[in-house]
């Protein structure tokens, strides 16, 4: 197990320049943001591509996902991380969400990362019924789950509260009917605390189909607003020993975005309460 920090934290600051901050906080690895101001698909240049490439090689910094579900740059003003989502009544304003993933495979691809998450599903509207917008998202993601085995870059679905897929058990439902080795499950922690699914029960449950890992932590009253670990609820040493009794060797990924005033303060003292728990196990 590999601690990586989210490049989302660090929305005031360049890619380059994150990525030397996330190295020298100590983390192996980072998530990128594939979003602005960072690593936008549509408009990236092949200049800054390599420019990517560049900073990781010189801090000795991996590429532990890429974040494809926020889109701030589409600024929808419902809400800039899942808007648009797979599920939007216009078909054109969908197809956005759609076009974004596949241009974040790719890019995952050029860059040698293991996944990209995606958002579950989108708010369900009013009226409408779970098995129309399951069929609806089926219909969306497919092409994204042909050009993940085309670029070797799995596609992971990350439940959150609030959305089509919040439970694990809403998770497994939908996966279900997709027949793919691209297709997984990024855990975000306290997403499943939130919605009241225990984490260190479910991590053995589905480690067959986990690739990534989001780490936060959660307020006693499950609202959905990400803290630093230990400065919340979650039972983070069983949460740990629950992941490490799977010998999962991939990355667990802080992710810390409502800290842009302080990134590096935040991401300092999560490593630090994440080590000296990992020290205790």
């Amino acid at each position: 197990m590999r601690f990586a920090y989210s490049s989302n934290a660090y929305m005031r600051f360049s890619v380059t320049e994150t990525i030397a901050r996330i190295a020298g906080l100590g983390y192996e690895g980072l998530e990128l943001l594939a979003d602005v101001p960072h690593a936008w698909p549509a408009g990236i240049l092949d200049e800054q591509v390599e420019a990517i490439r560049a900073a990781l090689d010189e801090h000795q910094l991996a590429i532990a996902n890429v974040n494809a579900f926020m889109m701030n740059a589409v600024a929808d003003p419902r809400q800039p991380y899942w808007h648009p989502s797979w599920i939007e009544p216009c078909p054109h304003y969908r197809a956005i969400r759609r076009e974004h993933t596949l241009r974040a495979l790719a890019l995952a691809g050029r860059l040698k990362a293991p996944s990209i998450q995606t958002e579950p599903g989108g708010p369900l509207e009013e009226g409408s019924s779970r098995a129309a917008a399951y069929d609806l998202f089926y219909e969306e993601l497919m092409p994204c789950v042909e050009k993940a085995g085309e670029v070797g870059v799995r596609l992971l679905i990350e439940p959150e509260p609030g959305l089509l897929i919040e439970t694990f058990e809403q998770y497994l439902e939908f996966v279900d009917r997709i027949d793919s080795p691209w297709v997984g499950l990024n855990f975000d922690i306290g997403h499943a605390f939130c919605v009241g699914d225990d984490p260190a029960d479910w991590i053995p449950r589905l480690a067959d189909q986990t690739y990534h890992y989001h780490l936060e932590d959660i307020a006693a009253s499950r609202e959905h607003a990400h803290l630093i670990p230990g400065r919340g609820a979650v039972d983070l040493p069983a949460v740990l020993q629950a992941i490490e009794a799977t010998d999962y060797d991939g990355f667990v990924t802080v992710e810390l975005y409502p800290y842009i005033d302080d990134p590096d303060a935040a991401g300092e003292q999560a490593i630090h309460v994440v080590r000296q728990l990992i020290s205790r196990s």
